[in-house]
């Protein structure tokens, strides 16, 4: 199920004197936590006056943050986006959007794998963890030989493992 909100960085210390705050972003690529003018905190939607990208981490300037003691009440807090705000290529997803999505084969639908739970973003490619009801999490590469389709409305994903992905 889709969410309109979708969490982008985490706030993780303050920076400076004039109340910037330090964001562990959770996207991608960092410069894209950079393009946003107002960010939601809180539940709240919030104007952003400066952003920029200091080694993987995003530096923000938060409107009316103006000390490192207001800063430090933030530290802790989630950054979200509304999900209009961005627009995705064919076939690419957000993350939240592919946890929880029930994993099928491709060609036998009486064959459920599991439940995805998590991705790890690796570079190459990225993996999907998928929870099989033994309680095991196996691994499978994102890629169009194995995953098949994938139907974010319906909450399933259809796969075709590769020979022996999935021996023990």
């Amino acid at each position: 199920m889709e969410k309109d909100f979708l969490e982008i960085g985490k706030i993780v210390a303050v920076h400076g004197i004039r109340g910037d705050v330090k964001v562990q972003p959770w996207c991608d690529e960092p410069e894209f936590l950079t393009e946003f003018t107002c960010l939601y905190l809180k539940g709240e939607e919030t104007e952003i006056e400066k952003a920029r990208v200091q080694k993987n981490m995003v530096l923000l300037k938060i409107a009316h943050v103006n000390t490192p003691e207001d800063a430090q009440k933030l530290v802790g807090q989630v950054l979200s986006i509304h999900r209009d705000w961005v627009e995705l290529p064919e076939n690419t997803y957000f993350i939240a959007d592919l946890i929880g999505l029930q994993v099928i084969d491709a060609d036998d639908d009486a064959i459920t794998y599991g439940t995805l739970t998590d991705v790890s973003q690796t570079g190459a490619n990225d993996v999907y963890h998928i929870l099989f009801p033994d309680g095991k999490t196996r691994y499978i590469p994102a890629i169009p030989d194995v995953v098949i389709e994938t139907d974010i409305a319906k909450g399933i994903m259809r796969i075709r493992p590769l020979k022996g992905l999935f021996d023990d």
